[in-house]
């Protein structure tokens, strides 16, 4: 158990809010890695939710014993976070956003609502039969805290719901397939679902080969990272009708004003919000807080994704 008083850096002052007054022998100080530390020992960090991976590098001016990250993806991390630190991800504060989205995305897509709100905003009455999500094949690429959060919500509608991770392997549910096994699985997919952390392994892991292996008018969602997809194949294939698209992440991000994909009737982009709702403050909260208590009772903290 730590004997002196804990020290928690919070980004902002909104995060400061979240978090009410402080625990007893907790102290909150609000430093966002933008300028050197204000302490040379501040027991946990937590860094700004969307400052991306450069500010880590102030961690080499302070002592630590966690930094908690308000989100869940931790790619770059590793190549910039000093020695002697502790990096913790925000598993089970965006998994619930990011699925909804996920199948407001497929949805969307699938029943032409974004083609019922253009020709609403024209004063039309555009009616359409359109491809159900129910009695679909939907291939669901990523098994982590959102792929199986995703799983979750697809079930009640009523699809047909094949799995792929990094490796196969079983579960009570049957068969996660290996990311081998993709070319296969791709061509009998009506939806595909991309919800894979960013690595060395998954970069560019939708490429003009992944495309070509979709069968014709299949629909491509992707919540996971932007550069998960080759952007260039993505218009290539979108462009002639072949694929369609739903994306809440794209690259380079944020996609530029007259980029070919908004032009693209068969694309929908929303910009990189899945977890970007109300459930984050509450969820956030209860995750700092029981870190705060786990370091102070000089427990292991939860979500530890890296050592440095």
């Amino acid at each position: 158990m730590t004997s002196h008083r804990l020290i928690v850096s919070l980004p902002n002052s909104e995060v400061r809010s979240w978090l009410g007054e402080a625990p007893e022998d907790v102290d909150f100080i609000e430093w966002d890695l933008s300028e050197p530390p204000p302490l040379d020992v501040i027991d946990i960090v937590v860094p700004p939710y969307m400052g991306g991976t450069t500010r880590l590098a102030a961690l080499s001016k302070v002592r630590t014993q966690l930094v908690q990250s308000l989100s869940i993806g931790y790619d770059g991390v590793a190549a910039v976070l000093p020695p002697g630190n502790v990096y913790a991800n925000a598993a089970s504060v965006h998994e619930a956003s990011t699925a909804e989205l996920a199948l407001a995305l497929v949805l969307s897509a699938q029943r032409a609502i974004p083609d019922f709100v253009r020709a609403a905003e024209k004063g039309h009455w555009a009616p359409q039969v359109r491809p159900s999500l129910a009695d679909r094949e939907v291939l669901l690429i990523g098994y982590g805290g959102v792929g199986r959060a995703i799983e979750e919500r697809l079930i009640a509608f009523e699809v047909s719901i094949t799995r792929v991770a990094g490796h196969e392997r079983e579960d009570e549910r049957g068969t996660i397939h290996g990311v081998a096994s993709l070319p296969e699985l791709l061509a009998r997919a009506d939806i595909v679902i991309v919800a894979v952390p960013l690595t060395p392994g998954t970069t560019r892991l939708v490429d003009d080969d992944f495309l070509n292996s979709m069968r014709d008018g299949a629909l491509l969602v992707n919540v996971a990272r932007g550069r998960v997809a080759d952007t260039d194949a993505m218009v290539r294939h979108a462009s002639s009708g072949r694929v369609r698209l739903a994306l809440d992440v794209v690259d380079p991000e944020p996609l530029p004003d007259g980029h070919p994909l908004f032009a693209l009737e068969n694309v929908l982009i929303s910009p990189h919000v899945g977890g970007a709702t109300s459930a984050m403050q509450p969820r956030a909260k209860r995750l700092l807080l029981e870190q705060i208590g786990r370091v102070r009772r000089g427990e292991t903290p939860l979500n530890v994704v890296l050592r440095s």
